[in-house]
Formats: C-alpha cells, structure tokens, sequence
C-alpha cells in the first residue's frame, strides 16, 4: 500500500487505529556512541510519518503524543519505534515533524530535478545519492565537472524552479504497461552497489529489473512536468516553486571515474546565507578589513604566524640551553633537578636532558598548564627511571613510555605534579644516603 505520507507529503496529522504493539529494541548511535534503547514497534492502520527509503531518512513526530524514534519499512507496513506502549485497537492522533519533513521534501525533489538536468544537459547519469544532515550528494557517472558546467546546472535548475513547475505523484498497478514508459531515476547497474543507500522504488523499471521482492501495492511515479518522471517512495513538493532556491556548492572527487555534487535546497540555502554572512560580520570586525580582502589579510596573517613561530622555536631552544647551563653552573646543585614551564614542547625538555649528564642527575620535566593537561620527561639513571617511570605516569593520568634512562608522554593532569616531584626527590634522596 501507499502510505498516506505518500499520497499527500503536505498532510501533518491523521487519526489512524493501532494493529500491534510489541516489545523491541533499537540500536542508535548518541553522541558518537553507539546504545541500545528498549522500547516497543507499533504498527498502524495508516500513517503520516515516512519510513526511512529511497535514499531519504525517515520523518519523526508522535503517536497520541509518544515520541516516534524510528520509522522503518517492512513489506508492506510502516514499523514505528516508541519507547511507550500504545494500546492496540485504539484510536491515535499521529503528528508529523514538519520542519523536518519538509526539509527532506525539498531535498528530495531537488535531487529529482538536478539529476535530470545534469543528464539531459551533459548525460551525466546519478549512480546514487545522499541526503545529509547539512548538504546533501549526488554521485555523478563523470569523471570531472566543470566550473561553467556546474553554473549552466545551477542556472537551469532553478530557472524550472521560477516556472513553477507541477510535480504529480501517480499510483501505478505493477502490470501496467504505463511502467514500462517510465526510465530508472539512477543507472541500474550502480544500484547493486549503493544498497545502503538507495532503497526501494527509486530505482528501477519494473520487477525483472530491480523492483524489491518484498514491494507491496501499486508503483508510485514522480511526475516532474516536462522535466522527467520516475520511480520513487519518497515524499516530495507539489511544485517546483516550492524548492526555493537551489545551490549547488561544488564538486568533490568521488569513486573511480565518479563525481560528488554538493548541493542545498530551499531553507538550507537560507540558513547557510545566514551563517555565511555571520562569518563574514566576525571576520570585517576580526580583520578589520572588507570582505573582499579577507582572503588577503588571512594570508598575511598565516605568514606572520609562522614567522613568529619560527622565531618562538628558535627563542625556545636557546631558554633550555640557559636553563641547563644555569643549573650545571651552581655550585650547590644536587643530583636532582625538576622545571615546570607552561610553555614548552616535547624538543624543549629533551634539549635540557641533552645538556645535563642524566647518568648522574634525575630530571623531572614538565610543560603545559599547572592543573591541566601537559607533557612530561623523566630522565635519570636507567634502572630508577624504569621503575619511576610508571608510576609517574600513573599519578598524572597519562600515556607514555620509556627507554634509555628516558621516560616520557602526555599527562591528562598535571595538578599532582608536585606529589610527584616530593615522590621523585624521596627516592633520589633515600638510595643517596
């Protein structure tokens, strides 16, 4: 069946019977880690809410006010992930995301226009394509595309869009010979490869020729008047208008002989003219100059930074030589020396090593914040170094190792160094006597 986000994509709500409600888990992936929610799968008489397909996610909204989580497809039914029971047999109010939805829509139709201009420009065929959470991609069968290709694309793509063009959802009977008049949205032989990205009807021809043995219900066609029309379960606007805007952001080097198209549509395009002309405040009151010189006084600045960084370096080298000299000319020093300096490097500490006969002296060197992270050097005779060693490692919540009569890392936490330094000193001061 077609779902009745399909039959209408601009419907937001329907009251609608629950079928079934049983106990299942999800697996989702929150703030870059993976976690298993427990909750329940419901499926519907009918529903607004579109499950994840033809390239597109799935939408989101609620069941009698119960958060939906997932939507998928399976057969012919819409599976609904809540992580509360609905009662089965009763009446529920479904709502939809609609920013969400809408802006899926507007991707979608989108996709559907460039892909067909791209090709009756320059045959340029879509192999798959990606619905981001930013941008969007479409994979292109081009080795490259150009500069004036890419603006000829923009420039007639949303020339159809401020022709307000219709775009017509038609429900075809597998059997009917209508099918057999409607082309594959994407080459074929190109989908046997991008399954996880291309799903269902968006496609092929006919059975025979890629329709899923699990596809239930009538073909449903994308009709983009005098445009194309093709196969596909997705939701999508009733013209082109509603698009907006297209902008296509550029190229990328996809798979062998394949190109990556970056594209926005509609209120994507908005919001990323919004946070472009942000940026572009922040950077006039940054660099005090006009947009049209920022590339330049970005430039000068790179420069000058590497410059002073050259100069630091070399600035830094000469404070360890000093500091290792100081040290080896007092009189009284012992045969143990411990240095904190905020700023510093891993070459900073080992030049000061180099400088002092740590066969004889143990050092205790450390960079970065008092309480915050850093590194570390101990260096010193090889068989205390080799059993300090871990335990100062231990004690600043770091990653390290040693060899040589040198251990050395970085400390999650220097804000035990002075444990440390007493722990050292203890020991250094134990086996002199």
């Amino acid at each position: 069946m077609a779902f009745q986000c399909q039959r209408d994509s601009y419907m937001r709500e329907l009251v609608t019977s629950v079928v079934s409600c049983s106990p299942a888990e999800l697996q989702r992936e929150a703030s870059g880690k993976k976690e298993t929610v427990k909750g329940f799968n419901v499926k519907l008489l009918d529903t607004v809410l579109f499950p994840e397909g033809g390239g597109q996610p799935d939408d989101r909204g609620l069941i009698g006010g119960v958060p939906v989580l997932r939507v998928t497809r399976l057969g012919p039914d819409a599976v609904h992930f809540v992580a509360s029971p609905v009662q089965v047999g009763q009446e529920v109010r479904v709502e939809v995301d609609w920013e969400r939805r809408f802006d899926h829509m507007q991707q979608h139709s989108g996709q559907h226009l460039i892909t067909a201009v791209a090709e009756n420009l320059f045959g340029y065929r879509t192999t798959s394509w990606e619905l981001g959470r930013q941008r969007s991609t479409i994979e292109l069968d081009a080795p490259s595309v150009t500069p004036a290709q890419l603006r000829a694309l923009e420039d007639s793509v949303n020339e159809k869009i401020r022709g307000h063009v219709p775009v017509n959802v038609q429900l075809l009977s597998v059997d009917d010979p209508a099918v057999e008049k409607v082309r594959p949205l994407f080459a074929v032989t190109s989908f046997l490869d991008s399954l996880h990205v291309l799903e269902y009807v968006c496609v092929f021809q006919v059975r025979s020729r890629g329709l899923p043995d699990d596809h239930a219900g009538p073909i449903r066609i994308i009709d983009i008047e005098g445009v194309d029309a093709n196969m596909c379960c997705g939701t999508h606007v009733s013209n082109l208008s509603h698009l907006q805007v297209i902008k296509l952001l550029g190229t990328e080097k996809g798979k062998k002989n394949k190109t990556n198209l970056v594209f926005l549509v509609g209120n994507r395009v908005l919001r990323y003219a919004e946070k472009s002309y942000s940026t572009e405040r922040s950077l006039v009151s940054l660099l005090k100059t006009g947009p049209d010189e920022h590339v330049e006084a970005v430039d000068k600045l790179q420069k000058s930074v590497k410059l002073l960084q050259k100069t630091n370096l070399s600035l830094l080298r000469d404070v360890a030589v000093l500091v290792a000299q100081n040290f080896k000319n007092n009189p009284q020093r012992g045969n143990f020396f411990s240095l904190h300096r905020k700023e510093g490097d891993n070459e900073f500490m080992s030049i000061i090593a180099n400088e002092i006969n740590t066969e004889e002296t143990q050092l205790f060197l450390t960079v970065g914040e008092e309480k915050g992270p850093g590194l570390f050097l101990l260096a010193g005779p090889s068989g205390r170094v080799a059993e300090m060693g871990p335990r100062v490692l231990e004690m600043l919540q770091g990653k390290g190792a040693g060899k040589n009569g040198r251990f050395q890392g970085k400390a999650n936490s220097l804000a035990r160094r002075a444990e440390v330094e007493a722990l050292l000193q203890q020991q250094h001061t134990a086996e002199g006597e």
